[in-house]
This record gives structure tokens, sequence and C-alpha cells, in this order.
């Protein structure tokens, strides 16, 4: 053994071997009932202590992330009066139980290791990073939810009211949404005060078609640079533009969420948009022209260098900051956003203003420090209003039908929306008799 034996899973594991050793020297896990619950024991033992002693500190601040985003997320469904939520398979579990999660992830691993088919070093090295690499990615995805979850709050407390899905469970993942060739929101919600949002998260993904192989290809790189939102102020049901130049609606706002202190330090391979040769066709469109200006940018270069080093080395590693600002340079947004846990440096905070990037640092789980990006959000719906949805109730449905039958009877044809717009004219044309009117009913 190396210094694994000094992990205190390790101790586990002899006590676990040395049973085996004594009661299944076969391993073919087959046991009378008192040893099977003795077997099982030890298993979940060990399980718990090598999770624990891979994950450290960072399983109990997981555990008060989940704990805080299910709290708002209670709070959210109240106060737009939702049915529930739709997790993914993977986040529900981390959400149920972020330890017995981690367990699972191992499983495999385990059975190898006493089996005899790894060493406890090999057994330390792949099981730890599944372990870790599950934990990174759903606390990644608890804050970019709960960022999601609470914007849709403030806005709710703004009277803002759910109007997609219908069944109003809010949907917070996306799988098999795409088969159809199409990208449907998570949700769309209309405003008190007039507009609507559309909002999508971790979109674009690759979706179902049978189209060009270019066309397939051009797509790899929109799904390999995917933000955590993207928002379009009105109705949108679907943001792919196929045939379009590029095939993507673009967004009025984007924004990216950052849970980590250093984000800004980490780097990662973007490899999808560049594992193939583009075509000559492909590289004269103009969807490829943001990727090529971002980054010279990023690079540090001028664009025809950028466009060599993507020729020769078909991947490129970028530091998530230098990701961030492609992102803008390719979705071209009215506004982008990054929304980070903590505080960012002064420097990082100049490099992503200066290219069109506002921050909203150190939000930690304050729901008050997203409140200037909700007001940016309304302001934006506002701007943008193509259409409202205004409710009628009790009197007000009795007085439509009684005005469409009115109109039926005399052989009209008019949809509701036409009643109504013509009675809005009606009141502009005899305004001092319909504010009379409005007068009399408020005594």
């Amino acid at each position: 053994m190396t210094e694994a034996e000094e992990a205190p899973w390790i101790a586990t594991y002899f006590k676990l071997r040395e049973f085996l050793d004594t009661y299944d020297k076969q391993r073919r896990f087959r046991f009378a009932p008192d040893l099977e619950e003795k077997f099982r024991k030890l298993r979940e033992r060990l399980r718990e202590d090598f999770v624990r002693w891979e994950a450290g500190g960072d399983l109990k601040v997981a555990i008060e992330w989940v704990e805080v985003f299910k709290r708002d997320l209670s709070a959210v469904e109240k106060e737009l009066g939702l049915r529930g939520a739709l997790l993914s398979k993977e986040f529900k579990s981390f959400v149920e139980d972020p330890l017995a999660h981690l367990k699972k992830k191992i499983f495999i691993y385990l059975h190898d290791l006493l089996r005899g088919k790894i060493r406890a070093e090999e057994f330390e090295r792949t099981a730890g990073a599944a372990v870790r690499t599950s934990l990174r990615t759903n606390m990644r995805t608890v804050y970019q939810s709960w960022v999601f979850i609470t914007l849709l709050r403030l806005l709710g407390e703004q009277g803002a009211r759910i109007v997609y899905p219908e069944h109003k469970c809010l949907l917070l993942e996306r799988s098999g949404r795409q088969k159809a060739g199409g990208i449907p929101p998570n949700c769309i919600i209309h405003l008190e005060r007039g507009g609507s949002l559309s909002f999508f998260l971790e979109a674009p993904r690759p979706i179902g078609w049978e189209d060009t192989e270019d066309l397939k290809k051009a797509w790899s790189l929109y799904t390999a640079m995917r933000p955590d939102m993207l928002v379009y102020a009105g109705e949108v049901m679907d943001i792919v533009r196929l045939g379009e130049d590029p095939p993507i609606l673009r967004p009025n706002i984007v924004i990216e969420c950052k849970e980590l202190s250093d984000w800004y330090l980490r780097a990662r391979e973007i490899r999808g948009p560049f594992a193939k040769p583009l075509t000559a066709e492909e590289w004269r469109s103009k969807w490829l022209e943001g990727l090529w200006e971002g980054l010279a940018d990023v690079l540090g270069v001028k664009r025809s260098e950028a466009i060599a080093k993507v020729e020769e080395k078909k991947a490129m590693r970028l530091k998530d900051l230098q990701i961030v600002a492609l992102y803008r340079s390719l979705y071209k947004p009215d506004a982008m956003f990054l929304v980070s846990r903590d505080k960012v440096p002064r420097e990082v905070k100049s490099y992503l203003e200066n290219r069109g990037i506002e921050v909203v640092d150190g939000v930690g789980f304050n729901m008050q420090n997203l409140k200037p990006l909700a007001e940016r959000l309304m302001e934006m719906a506002r701007k943008v209003r193509t259409k409202e949805i205004i409710e009628l109730r009790d009197e007000g449905l009795r007085l439509l039908d009684k005005v469409m039958r009115l109109v039926e009877s005399q052989g009209i044809r008019a949809s509701k929306e036409d009643v109504i717009i013509n009675a809005l004219r009606l009141a502009l044309s005899q305004e001092h008799y319909y504010l009379e009117l409005l007068k009399r009913n408020k005594a």
C-alpha cells in the first residue's frame, strides 16, 4: 500500500476483505441471513467512509446548499402557484440526499475492488474521481438552479405568473425535450405591468432532425458553447432557426452563473466545434464570425492567427473567463450578465465589463442581491412587448360572452380579440362618456 493506507476508509476495507476471505473466498457475495446483514453494514460503512474522505468539507457545504435550494424552491412554488418542479434524474437524486447519491457513484468500483479486479490505489483514483466530478457538477447545478428560481421568485413578487408549462410544474431539466427538432423553453412568464419573458436553461442542446451533416456539425458549435441561461423578451416557444444564419434565435439576455470562488482561474478544453475540419461554406458562414472575433480577443491575437490555431489543434484550452467572453461574441445578446456567488477581483470584473458583460458578484444565496438583475429583466420585457395575457373573471367573462352572442346574431364574424379591440377603440372615441362610466362604477 501507498498513501492510501493512511486514509480512514482503508481500515474499513481491511475489515471487509478479512470478512470476505473468511466467509466468501470465491467472492460470490451470497451469505446466510446473519452474515448478509454484517456484510451489508461493512460495505455501506466502507462506501460512506470513502465518500466522506474524498469529498471532505465540500460535502458539508453541498448539504447546506441543497437545504437552501429546497427551501427557496418551496418558496417560489408558493409565490407562483406551482404544482411542483421537475428535476433531472441525476440532480433529483443529489438533492434528495447528497451523501447517498455520491455513494451510488462508487458502487461498480467497489465491486471490482472486493473481487480483486483492481487494487486499492486504483480504486482510490477512479472512484475518487467519480465522487469529485459528481459533487462538482451537482453543486454547479444547485447554484445555477437557485439563481433561476430566485429570479422567478423576485418576478413573482412583482405580479409575474407562469403561463408555460401550462401544467404549472417548473422544468429544471431538459432531457428529451428537443427530440422533435426544436428547443422549447423551460418556462414563460407574463409580467403584471406588461411583457413576457421566456427562459431556456443550458441551451442549445443536441436536437433530433433529418438534415445535412454540415448543419449537424455547425450545431456542435452551439452545443459546445452553451451558457447557463438564455432569456428572450416575449413568448418564444422554439429557438431553433434551421436554414437561417445563425441557426438559433439571438437571445435578448445571456446569464452565466459561477459558484466557485476561483472560477476565473479554471480552464477547460473546448473540442466540439473543432473536432472535424470545417467546409469552405462553413468558414464563410456568418455564425462563425463571432467565434473568430471572440477567440482573437481572448487569445490576444489577430483573427487570422486564431483561425490558424484552431486548424492546428482541433481543440482549444481556454480559461472560464475567456469562455464567458466568447459567449458574448457568439450569441450577441442585447445584454449579458455574470452572476458570481463570491466577489470577483477588480481586474476580472474590468476584463468582463470591457467586453460588454455586466458582473453581479458577491451574491451568495441572498435573494436581495439579485433584485437589480430581476429589474433589468422586467425592463427588457417591457421594451419588447408584443402581447399580454389578461384574465377575465365572472362579470367580465359574462359580458364578453354576451357581446360575442350579439355579434354572431348579426351574422358578423369576429374573434374575441376583434371584439375587445373595437370596444377599446369605441372607448377612446367616446372618452368623456367612458370616463364618466368608470367613475360611476368605482363610486
